[in-house]
């Protein structure tokens, strides 16, 4: 239905505008008045998509639904725009679209508006109305700083990839590939105590390989305590024993040493596949989650491994 005509309801004092949403560009989030529905929604739909949020301070699904709007749109580098309408002080949007109930989402698109969604949705759902809205886009800023970050560890610029890991935290504060990203890097600098710290801001219930990881990995420097020359004394004197093999490999697992590890589990599980009650095949399970299922390390021991296990 196209939106013409609106004649402005009275107006009470201005209000500061909401925050916008962490990443969004000027414009693209905006609270709308009655006076400025035309120019803010009707000629801005000419050139994008603009979705309204018809809300209320007093409305609980609102506050809900609101921050999921705003993270969806502002992911999308301008090419949707956010509408929020506080129908209590602007009375004529909502009697023009006719409002039972909120929260209540509509699109305006090239000066037509259509129904969009009522009540409050999962965040998944959010993000999938905004995305077919807005077509296809290039990267988010969140993403681009995650693959520059992922690059940068990669190749050994650990400094870098903190950097960046720490500006798409300002961004998105509990993004998972953040926190584990930048964890991984205070690890691989050895700085164990502020990896803690950082992973500490996931939720201990959130699901997510990176992070999973870096858990795995802190565990097993928790468990490197001592020096490995005893144990290399021992090998040398006897190159079968298993006990100093699998301390010496536990011990180089925990300074990041993954490799060598699983070179020492793996010559283990080869002489004698129970020993210890499988105690080598367990610990070389948490190496290969520490290094992470995408790892050359944990690719190629596995495949060791299960040559080793159904010859």
């Amino acid at each position: 239905m196209p939106l013409i005509g609106l004649t402005p309801a009275p107006k009470p004092a201005d209000k500061a505008a909401s925050p916008t949403a962490a990443g969004a560009q000027p414009g693209d989030i905006v609270d709308v008045t009655d006076a400025t529905f035309m120019k803010e929604v009707i000629e801005e739909s000419r050139t994008r998509p603009v979705v309204i949020d018809l809300w209320a301070p007093w409305c609980g699904p609102c506050r809900q639904l609101t921050p999921s709007l705003e993270k969806a749109v502002a992911a999308k580098n301008g090419a949707v725009r956010l509408a929020k309408v506080n129908i209590d002080e602007n009375p004529g949007i909502a009697q023009q679209f006719r409002v039972q109930s909120i929260p209540a989402i509509f699109v305006v698109d090239q000066g037509k508006a259509f129904q969009g969604f009522q009540g409050a949705l999962p965040d998944s759902q959010v993000k999938a109305f905004i995305d077919e809205l807005a077509g296809p886009t290039g990267p988010s800023d969140i993403d681009s700083l995650l693959a520059l970050a992922a690059e940068s560890l990669t190749a050994g610029d650990v400094g870098g990839a903190a950097q960046a890991y720490a500006q798409a935290l300002q961004l998105e504060p509990e993004n998972l590939k953040a926190i584990a990203g930048l964890a991984r890097c205070y690890l691989n600098g050895g700085d164990a105590e502020r990896a803690r710290e950082v992973i500490a801001m996931a939720p201990a219930d959130a699901k997510d390989a990176d992070l999973a990881a870096v858990r795995a990995a802190l565990k097993l420097a928790d468990e490197a305590q001592g020096e490995t020359a005893p144990f290399t004394a021992r090998l040398a004197a006897n190159d079968d024993d298993h006990e100093a093999r699998f301390e010496l490999a536990k011990l180089l697992a925990g300074r990041g040493d993954l490799q060598t590890a699983v070179d020492h589990l793996l010559t283990i599980i080869e002489r004698e596949r129970g020993w210890n009650d499988d105690a080598a095949r367990k610990q070389l399970l948490t190496v290969f989650e520490a290094a992470g299922p995408g790892s050359e390390v944990a690719r190629n021991g596995r495949r060791r491994l299960s040559s080793m296990l159904f010859a």
